[in-house]
């Protein structure tokens, strides 16, 4: 599967720019639509209980907002008119329910906003990437990134991390080595970028290597932290994958967990390290 999406990623993003990448912002949609009702079957088992089609509803409207401000020019307010509308719809859908239905209002609002935000607004960051001066080239380097720590992470855990494991309970599989090794090439491909990439990456308040060198340590440090803290969800409801809706990978959210939490942190750097230079 690994071998298929990162092609796909990176073909939709070089062959499909149009509209500022409509196709690159409807396939965010889907996969926070997919990852939100997997979310949601994860906080079932806490009894926190909404649908999944509920769920990917509500899931999508940051990047659904975000895509149409981008991609069609609708008013930057659509987000919070999605959002409230959203956050209105979890407070009022159960006024007029059976006594029985009202039991669960708490936990039904409480994992409502959870999967508004869990993977969603995460991924909104994808999408107003798409809206930057050659924002191809700024999200290649930021799937690059989030993939080789990955990639890395797993390769030195292999090779090198035999006597330490278990440093984290949410993910005792995960090796320092692992960790060590993930940050050390994503760094690297950061530092890398200025020379290779100089009118993208090109910074005024720093030297542009040194920028280069936080903006992959910051944004592989986040991808990290996002599938430990997805781990550490899993775990907490005992669930071993989030779903089985790619062979070997588990669930969607297990896919792009990383992914969700780099994604602001990697804009966020970029934009004060180099695009507002």
């Amino acid at each position: 599967m690994f071998l298929i999406g990162v092609p796909a990623a990176i073909s939709i993003i070089l062959f499909l720019p149009h509209k500022h990448h409509l196709a690159a912002n409807i396939t965010v949609i889907i996969l926070s639509a997919l990852g939100a009702a997997e979310f949601a079957g994860i906080l079932k088992k806490q009894s926190h209980p909404i649908g999944a089609v509920e769920a990917g509803i509500l899931g999508i409207s940051g990047p659904l907002a975000m895509t149409l401000a981008v991609s069609f020019g609708f008013t930057n307010q659509s987000v919070s008119i999605i959002f409230i509308a959203g956050a209105s719809w979890l407070l009022v859908s159960r006024v007029f329910s059976s006594e029985n239905a009202l039991k669960d209002t708490t936990g039904r609002v409480t994992a409502g906003f959870a999967v508004m935000m869990y993977p969603g607004v995460f991924m909104t960051w994808i999408v107003r990437m798409t809206r930057l001066p050659r924002s191809e080239m700024v999200i290649l380097i930021y799937l690059l990134i989030v993939f080789a720590n990955d990639s890395a992470a797993w390769a030195a855990g292999l090779l090198f991390g035999k006597g330490n494991r278990g440093i984290i309970n949410a993910s005792p599989n995960k090796s320092l080595a692992g960790f060590i090794g993930g940050l050390a090439v994503s760094t690297l491909i950061g530092l890398g970028t200025v020379f290779y990439i100089p009118e993208v990456f090109h910074s005024k308040q720093i030297p542009s290597p040194v920028a280069g060198i936080i903006l992959g340590f910051l944004s592989a440090a986040a991808a990290t932290l996002g599938d430990l803290g997805e781990s550490a969800i899993k775990r907490s409801s005992n669930v071993k994958d989030s779903g089985n809706i790619i062979p070997g990978r588990g669930g969607v959210l297990d896919t792009i967990d990383s992914l969700s939490l780099a994604a602001p942190v990697y804009y966020t750097s970029y934009w004060f390290l180099f695009a507002n230079a």
